[in-house]
């Protein structure tokens, strides 16, 4: 597996999190958004293709 590159890429986070220091980051690359804590910004980062983060951010369909 390919490690995405992420460097130079703008990190932020929800604005609802307010000053809580307990919340992930997210960035979008060109074919990844990266997901990583907000306490670490230098520890590891999750790396979701396009399509998968899309459908996780959509949610569950709804369903009758």
């Amino acid at each position: 597996m390919t490690t995405p590159e992420l460097s130079g890429v703008t990190w932020r986070k929800s604005t609802r999190s307010g000053s809580n220091a307990n919340c992930v980051e997210v960035a979008t690359a060109a074919r990844v958004v990266g997901v990583r804590d907000s306490k670490d910004p230098a520890g590891p980062v999750l790396a979701f293709g396009r399509r998968s983060w899309n459908a996780f951010v959509a949610g569950p369909p709804n369903r009758p």
